[in-house]
């Protein structure tokens, strides 16, 4: 792989794309691959039907051909590699024959991130269960603002980053969030980011792994391969575990100074905006750019994404938090300004309506289930596979004095959150689990139709 060496990569081949999926990327990858490859083949469990919109997109390629509804071995064995799309099983027959058969297998992000270091760009790579949206945006955000040339891919929605390639000119800095599924492509070309930030760890995804040891093992990638030279920064409660797995110390980011004001809230999202700093520090970006950089930035839709308020009523968007970690974080900014440790009464705490459920991803809600009552005057339970885990333990609450209300569908829950809420309390949409089940498409999706029913509810978004 010599500098710009990807149009020799994929030129001439034969090459066999497992995933095509539902968020826009790797329709994006198909077409930057189709445009230099021989002969596509596009194959994907979910049908025709289910992937129209993408399958639309492609089919102006006379060299694209697809496989769905299924797989076939063959398809893996007679090509000359193969493209594989993040959260592909870990057992795969499909990708055990590809190897078997000595057909090469790539994730595209770590495709991209390997053609563009070797071009000279600098890489930032950020990962963590929780805060790496945040954190990547912040630096992405600082750094357009001070004029730097910056590019911005990974975990993000619509976009490929393979077909970022030719943009890319030495010298340019490159910003990535990257979730565990791109790193293992990172583990597989042994290569990490230039500058890696790793903010925290937390049970996740524990539907997918076979352990925690598993799921830290692929986000280990962000550092696994750093070179002399290479930067690692991380939050405090990573650090203990990073130590023990890879020696020697790496720097932790400082707290960030008092004098920066933040736009965005959360004593979490002051520990992102320190990893930040440290990493904009780093990059050799002047001190007082980076304040002016972290001051301006207005947050992340979907991450305790402050919309509007109706009849005295303000409204949150926190589609994002797909763990019970990422709630609890939301109720206790949003609780009340009184921590639970102040003498304020527990009606003044109280000022929660929280819409809560989703899929299930395995995951302990012990932690959640103690610290609603704290923060919650109602509850409204989205009926799904996961919540149903928890079901029992929230209505029980209603003994605390806590209403809780149970829904089928979106919509139903919507209103009936925004029907019980009062003047002065806060709805907060922070599912706690994942999106995928049969109501959504996926994440995006999700956050899509809570915008689209709070907007007819008179949110003015």
């Amino acid at each position: 792989m010599d500098k710009r060496n990807y149009k020799n990569f994929f030129g001439g081949n034969r090459i066999t794309v497992m995933g095509l999926g539902l968020l826009g990327r790797g329709v994006g990858d198909v077409e930057f691959i189709a445009s230099l490859a021989k002969e596509v083949l596009v194959t994907d469990k979910k049908t025709e039907a289910e992937l129209k919109e993408s399958v639309e997109r492609l089919k102006r390629f006379s060299n694209i051909s697809f496989r769905l509804g299924e797989h076939r071995k063959e398809d893996f064995t007679n090509c000359d590699l193969v493209i594989k799309a993040a959260g592909v099983p870990l057992d795969s027959p499909y990708i055990a024959a590809a190897h078997t058969a000595g057909i090469p297998v790539y994730m595209s992000t770590a495709l991209f991130a390997k053609f563009a270091s070797e071009i000279g760009a600098i890489l930032v790579g950020v990962t963590g269960t929780r805060g790496k949206s945040t954190t990547a945006h912040l630096i992405y955000h600082t750094l357009m603002h001070a004029g730097m040339r910056a590019h911005f891919g990974g975990n993000v929605r619509g976009k490929s980053t393979l077909a970022m390639i030719p943009e890319i000119k030495k010298g340019d800095i490159v910003v990535l969030e990257l979730d565990s599924w791109q790193l293992q492509g990172f583990g597989d070309l042994k290569i990490s980011p230039h500058i890696a930030i790793f903010t925290n760890l937390y049970p996740d995804h524990q539907n997918y792994y076979s352990s925690m040891e598993a799921y830290f093992s692929d986000k280990a990638n962000i550092f696994a391969h750093q070179h002399e030279g290479d930067v690692l920064i991380v939050g405090k409660e990573i650090e203990e575990k990073i130590l023990n797995s890879h020696p020697p110390v790496h720097p932790v980011a400082p707290s960030l100074s008092d004098s920066v004001k933040l736009k965005i809230r959360g004593e979490h999202n002051r520990m992102n905006a320190a990893l930040a700093d440290a990493a904009l520090d780093a990059l050799h970006v002047p001190e007082v750019l980076i304040k002016k950089g972290l001051a301006s930035f207005e947050g992340v839709e979907g991450r305790l994404q402050y919309i509007g308020s109706v009849n005295g009523i303000a409204v949150f968007n926190d589609n994002s938090a797909t763990t019970p970690e990422a709630t609890i974080a939301a109720l206790r900014v949003l609780g009340s300004s009184h921590p639970p440790s102040h003498k304020a009464s527990e009606g003044q705490r109280k000022n929660v309506v929280l819409i809560i459920g989703g899929d299930d991803k395995k995951l302990d809600m012990s932690k959640l289930i103690d610290e609603i009552p704290m923060w919650c005057s109602k509850v409204v339970l989205f009926k799904e596979r996961g919540t149903d885990t928890i079901r029992d333990k929230i209505l029980a609450m209603k003994e605390k004095g806590i209403d809780v209300y149970e829904e089928e569908g979106l919509d139903a829950t919507i209103n009936r959150a925004f029907e019980i809420a009062k003047p002065g309390e806060t709805v907060l949409y922070s599912p706690a689990f994942s999106s995928f089940g049969k109501y959504f498409k996926n994440e995006f999706d999700r956050g899509d139709q809570f915008m689209r029913l709070a907007k007819n509810l008179g949110v003015s978004i």
